[in-house]
């Protein structure tokens, strides 16, 4: 480890914070405020778009229509952008010819991009037009982020929304949130974001691919494409899908030093700003900037836990009596080094985003354990947009609960007390991750369907299977690159597990705010428990830990973990 890279992960954390506040209540006026900003050039085009979704009356929903108008959406983005891989063959924009889509990888990667993964079991530019990434991935990048935050808002109205006086449980439109989601945050911050990446040198064309010739004389061809429309929300929505297979190594996605730094910023950005629009919707931004705190003491723990593996040479390679100066740099850019690569595998992973800069499955073991945990604590750590606040919202309800035992007290949380309904829904939304997590990793794991596509034995090859499923079921995305998923069995396991984790999980959220949003307000007595200081923020962080990585804890042990302590005694596979 250095001070230039200790600087880099400070100076990147210290502009999160200071984007975190303004962005924010930016959200928060866009979102719950009004008014919109440019009404004459935005209204007329809102309001259109809401005729066409039949919302026009901007009617408020409960709990079972917002989450029926959310299914049926995305039911309806499956259909569609699997549908474009199939006949992609016939579709313009599509120069090199490429040719349909099988339908197991057309599966996968159209759940994968509606449930906000971009899991990829393909190479993007030897497999996909340009019309199929820009028509169907590119479009499903925004409204599957807007849904997110749809859902985060729906919880927090929840939490924060005191009932009628004539009693009705509403808790917004879902139609309208994605709307104002995409069209006065998403689009606007992507436009500006994407016209930043084409200066820095990130392609955004049309033409047909290119041949060039290697200073060994060698033939190479070099894909182009509309690289930065797509690379910006890429990382702004926390979707992570690169247009290339190398996603944000690749130096046409991501060409400098400064595009890393932005990028990085723009996976946090949003994530962390609406803690601050949730502390303005409860009427206490306190309660933002502890959920902000949580999330800063586990992400700070992973990326220095993940720095300092990687700063490190390979325990096989000092087993065997080698030095290395650099630290571990297999499966890293020279040009973004150690620091800058540990802290975009932490960012990536902390915040559900699956952009990746360097070979996580090239990491130590033990650098490649942290972001496995991070997405095993359950999109809590930042997490992708919305989801990070619903996720880390459950959390709060569980510690909540668990306090209200210590002292012998029915617990509350906003003047709202936390009964056995909103329990059963909580444990309901812990319990999906590791079920298809595990579930399917161990299936996998036996199975000749799973194992064929392993190119590693041993603790490494679980370790490969086990971040599979966790990346899936995280709704992540990035991977251990030593498996080949592109299979029947990995493309509709992988699928299934996308889907339960990003709807199994939803549903239950949106069932706690339903009941949340009709209770009584108790005022604060001497017995309430503050939800804005340390002590919570210490629970929390605590409950999350004890719930999250340790349910996860035995199958560690078998995968990276025994791996580190063999390495290090000189076994290899």
């Amino acid at each position: 480890m250095s001070f230039i890279g200790w600087s880099q992960i400070l100076l990147f954390f210290a502009l999160v914070l200071a984007v975190t506040k303004p962005l924010g209540a930016y959200l928060f006026r866009v979102l719950e405020g009004d008014p919109r900003p440019l009404p004459r050039v935005l209204g007329p085009v809102e309001r259109l778009l809401l005729r066409l979704c039949g919302a026009a009356d901007r009617r408020e929903q409960t709990w079972v229509a917002y989450a029926s108008s959310l299914l049926a959406f995305s039911l309806f983005s499956v259909l569609i952008v699997y549908g474009l891989q199939r006949v992609q063959h016939l579709l313009p924009l599509n120069p090199q010819g490429l040719g349909a889509v099988g339908p197991e990888l057309a599966f996968n990667t159209a759940v994968s991009f509606t449930a906000n993964t971009n899991w990829q079991s393909y190479a993007g530019e030897s497999t996909l037009s340009y019309f199929t990434q820009m028509v169907g991935l590119a479009w499903q990048n925004f409204v599957s982020a807007a849904a997110g935050i749809g859902v985060a808002l729906a919880l927090a109205r929840g939490f924060t929304r005191r009932p009628g006086p004539d009693g009705q449980k509403t808790l917004g439109n879902f139609w309208v949130d994605v709307m104002n989601a995409t069209l006065y945050v998403l689009l606007p911050l992507c436009l500006v974001y994407a016209l930043f990446l084409v200066s820095q040198g990130v392609l955004q064309n049309f033409a047909p691919y290119s041949q060039g010739v290697t200073l060994e004389g060698a033939s190479q061809t070099l894909a182009q494409g509309p690289v930065a429309s797509q690379e910006a929300i890429k990382t702004l929505g926390t979707n992570g899908g690169g247009f290339f297979n190398a996603n944000s190594a690749h130096p046409f996605e991501n060409p400098t030093p400064f595009t890393n730094l932005v990028q990085l910023l723009s996976i946090f950005a949003i994530p962390a700003a609406l803690t601050y629009t949730y502390g303005k919707m409860a009427g206490d931004t306190r309660q933002g900037w502890a959920l902000l705190s949580a999330m800063s003491v586990l992400f700070l723990v992973g990326v220095a836990a993940v720095y300092a593996a990687e700063a490190q040479a390979n325990p096989a390679l000092s087993a065997a009596g080698q030095v290395a100066q650099a630290g571990n740099m297999e499966g890293k850019e020279v040009r973004y080094g150690v620091a800058a690569s540990a802290l975009f595998a932490a960012v990536t992973t902390a915040a559900s985003c699956g952009a990746v800069n360097a070979m996580h499955d090239s990491f130590t073991p033990l650098g490649g354990l942290v972001p496995m945990v991070n997405m095993q604590l359950g999109e809590v750590v930042f997490g992708g947009v919305g989801a990070g606040l619903y996720g880390i919202l459950v959390m709060v309800v569980l510690s909540v609960f668990i306090a209200g035992l210590m002292v012998g007290r029915t617990p509350e949380y906003l003047g709202k007390k936390i009964e056995a309904r909103e329990m059963k829904l909580a444990m309901l939304y812990v319990l999906v991750f590791p079920l298809f997590t595990l579930g399917f990793s161990g299936l996998a794991a036996v199975l000749p369907q799973g194992v064929s596509s392993l190119n590693n034995a041993g603790p490494h090859g679980l370790s490969e299977i086990l971040y599979a499923y966790t990346s899936g079921t995280a709704n992540n995305g990035s991977a251990f690159a030593g498996l080949n998923a592109n299979t029947p069995f990995w493309n509709i396991t992988l699928g299934v597990a996308m889907l339960g984790g990003r709807f199994l999980m939803m549903v239950p959220a949106l069932a706690i705010a339903g009941s949340m949003v009709g209770k009584k307000v108790v005022p604060a007595g001497p017995g309430t428990f503050p939800t804005h200081g340390a002590l919570f923020t210490g629970l929390l962080v605590s409950v999350i830990v004890i719930v999250g990585a340790l349910t996860f804890f035995p199958a560690l042990s078998l995968s990276p973990i025994v791996e580190h302590f063999l390495a290090g005694a000189g076994k290899r596979y």
